[in-house]
C-alpha cells in the first residue's frame, strides 16, 4: 500500500479501499465485528502484541432529545483492514449504552456485536419492522477523526432491535457515511500482515434455528455444510455453529451460550503471520495445512483466525 502523497491528499490506494467499504444499496456486508473490554489500555496492549495497528481513541457522541449532542457513555479503538475492520469499545458513562456494555462484558469479555454494513439503512429498518423484529429508532451517531491535517468528524446510521431480541449479543446494521475518514492509509497497516474481515464464528445451541432468524434479519437466505450453517454476505460471512464443533475443532469450551466466538481475518502474508503469531508465545494452533488460530489474551477474548485472502471462506464442517 502507497503512503498519503501529501498531507490532506491520500493516496489512491486509500481512497479505493476507503470507496470499496459501503455495499450498494439492497446489498450488506460484514462491516465489523467489536470485542467489548472493560479496560481499553490493557486491550490496547494485547491488540498490538497480536500485531495490530490502532486507531486512537475516540468517545462515541450522538444527538439527545433536544438536538444537543451528548456523550452516547462509550469510546473506541479501531483496526482498520483494507476489508472491514475490528473494534475494541468500552463504556465510559453511565448512558443506555453504557450500560449494555457493562452488562455483556459481565457474560464474558470478547465479542458482542456484529455489524452488516449497509447500502441503505431506512430500507434495512423497514425490513426489520415486517419481519416482527421491532426496530428501534434508528441512531446517528459520530465521533471525533485525525486527519494527517486536522481533525474531522466520523458519521454513521446505526439500525438495532431491543436488548434480546438476537440473543447473541448487539447485532446491528451499520451506514457509513464518511469511510475516507475512518480508512486512512496510516491505519490499514499491521505488522500480523491482516487484510481483510471475512468471517465471524457464532456458537449456539441450535445453528438451524439461529441460521433462519439470520435469514429473516439480513434479508438473506441461509445456507448448510455439514452441521454448519452461514449467512454469506455481499462481502463477509457469517458462521453458526455448535459448540460441539468448536470443541473438535478448536479444543475449546465454550464458557457461556450463546458466544460470539471469533472473527476470522485474511492475511497477506501468512508467513509473516504465522511468525509473529508463534513468537507471541500465545496459544494456537492451525486448522488444515493452511489457516492458523490464535486465543488472544482475557483483555481482548474470543478466537481469532488467520487465513489466506484468497481461500474460501471458513466452515468447521
Amino acid at each position: 500500500m502507497t503512503l498519503d502523497k501529501a498531507p490532506g491528499r491520500p493516496s489512491r490506494s486509500a481512497e479505493k479501499i476507503a470507496a470499496a467499504q459501503p455495499p450498494r444499496a439492497g446489498k450488506l456486508n460484514l462491516d465489523h465485528v467489536a470485542h467489548f473490554v472493560p479496560d481499553i489500555d490493557a486491550a490496547s496492549a494485547a491488540f498490538e502484541a497480536l500485531g495490530f495497528t490502532l486507531t486512537p481513541f475516540s468517545a462515541q457522541m450522538q444527538r439527545n432529545e433536544a438536538g444537543e449532542l451528548v456523550s452516547a457513555g462509550a469510546g473506541n479503538r479501531c483496526i482498520m483492514l483494507e476489508r472491514g475492520y475490528l473494534e475494541c469499545l468500552t463504556p465510559t458513562g453511565d448512558t443506555v449504552i453504557g450500560r449494555q456494555l457493562s452488562e455483556a462484558i459481565a457474560r464474558y469479555t470478547g465479542l458482542h456485536l456484529i455489524a452488516f454494513g449497509s447500502g441503505d439503512a431506512a430500507a434495512d429498518y423497514t425490513r426489520l419492522g415486517t419481519q416482527q423484529f421491532a426496530p428501534l429508532p434508528t441512531v446517528d451517531l459520530q465521533r471525533s477523526i485525525a486527519t494527517v491535517d486536522g481533525e474531522g468528524t466520523a458519521r454513521f446510521s446505526v439500525v438495532r432491535v431491543p436488548p434480546g431480541t438476537m440473543a447473541e449479543g448487539r447485532i446491528q446494521f451499520c451506514q457509513q457515511h464518511t469511510p475516507e475518514l475512518l480508512w486512512q492509509a496510516r491505519w490499514t497497516r499491521h505488522r500480523n500482515q491482516a487484510v481483510g474481515l471475512k468471517a465471524v464464528i457464532v456458537c449456539v445451541e441450535n445453528p438451524e434455528e439461529a441460521a433462519q432468524r439470520y435469514a429473516r434479519f439480513t434479508g438473506i437466505a441461509a445456507t448448510a455444510a455439514g452441521d454448519d450453517r452461514m449467512i454469506d454476505t455481499a462481502r463477509g460471512r457469517v458462521l453458526l455453529v455448535a459448540p460441539q464443533s468448536v470443541q473438535r475443532v478448536f479444543r475449546l469450551d465454550a464458557a457461556v451460550m450463546p458466544w460470539i466466538m471469533g472473527s476470522v481475518l485474511a492475511s497477506a502474508d501468512m508467513e509473516k503471520t504465522r511468525g509473529l503469531i508463534v513468537a507471541s508465545g500465545l496459544p494456537h494452533g492451525m486448522l488444515g495445512a493452511e489457516r492458523l488460530y490464535v486465543v488472544p489474551p482475557p483483555a481482548v477474548g474470543g478466537v481469532m483466525v488467520f487465513e489466506p485472502r484468497g481461500i474460501a471462506p471458513l466452515s468447521l464442517s
